[in-house]
């Protein structure tokens, strides 16, 4: 079954230095970053949604132009906007359910041109199993025809119930690599709840967050699990979160290659480019102090 592997986001705009992708990844910084991405990945996460900030000023206009600005087999999975998830906590009696439907109105030109991967629905931190019931109203009503997943951040969700309950609506289960301090390890086991499945690697650092270039050595025990996940669902979407400075596209080539993907002559030679950045140790230390 397709495993699609892909990065969270893609408009890194700054220098290495200050954690963006130019001259790492994208050669300048007037490159048009989303059609140059798509020539390497076969799908995106999008977490630009998520941000009021940048939410507000999206129309669907800005979603079918990356309908536009991507190859036909190109998917996009969506974060569902702070204000359902953490404003509103999923409280249909707070009008939780009338934003995901707006929501779900504005990123419609991906769903109608086979480009919408999965809807995340990320909870925060703070959300624990006691808001199981509040969870399990909101989920029932959702619309149908989509993919949806859902990611726990909380340890409390480590139990029996919410599974059962995702396998009832046909939700995927957010399987995750965090931090240790996170106490998520429970999310990097695979879990089955639904006929596609989803995974985000964050990286093993807490502080600065997402600041982690994984070894090959750890990405090798995924690729048992992601092999066993492909065998159960229908498909596999795989986004690495450890963004800064690029590491993510480093790491998701890396991991293309290590399930047994050929990378094209470009894609090697795209990685080779930008693991030679991590090998300046002066390049490193730059990053760490603009991080802090």
């Amino acid at each position: 079954m397709p495993i699609l592997i892909g990065c969270s986001g893609w408009s890194y705009n700054d220098s290495f230095e200050r954690g963006g992708w130019v001259k790492v990844f994208y050669p300048d910084a007037q490159t048009r970053k989303l059609q140059y991405y798509s020539q390497f990945f076969d799908t995106a996460e999008m977490d630009a949604t998520f941000y009021e900030k940048f939410y507000m000023y999206m129309t669907k206009e800005t979603f079918t132009a990356m309908t536009r600005g991507t190859p036909d087999n190109f998917q996009f999975s969506i974060k569902v906007p702070e204000t359902v998830t953490h404003d509103k906590r999923l409280d249909v009696s707070k009008g939780a359910m009338a934003l995901l439907g707006e929501f779900l109105e504005k990123i419609s030109p991906l769903k109608s041109t086979n480009k919408l991967g999965a809807v995340l629905i990320q909870l925060p931190p703070s959300f624990t199993v006691k808001e199981f019931r509040n969870t399990e109203g909101f989920l029932e009503r959702l619309p149908t025809g989509y993919d949806y997943a859902v990611e726990f951040r909380n340890p409390s969700w480590n139990t029996e119930g919410p599974w059962e309950m995702l396998k009832h609506y046909n939700i995927a289960a957010v399987m995750t690599d965090s931090p240790e301090l996170d106490r998520l390890q429970f999310l990097s086991e695979p879990i089955i709840t639904a006929n596609h499945s989803f995974i985000r690697w964050h990286g093993r650092q807490v502080k600065p967050r997402y600041n982690y270039l994984y070894s090959k050595e750890e990405l090798k025990p995924w690729i048992d699990k992601v092999k066993q996940i492909s065998s159960e669902t229908a498909v596999v979407r795989g986004y690495f979160n450890n963004h800064y400075g690029a590491r993510a596209v480093v790491n998701a080539l890396e991991f293309k290659q290590l399930l047994g993907t050929g990378l094209t002559e470009k894609e090697k030679t795209a990685l080779e480019h930008a693991r030679n950045f991590f090998l300046r140790p002066s390049r490193q230390s730059t990053l760490d102090r603009n991080l802090k």
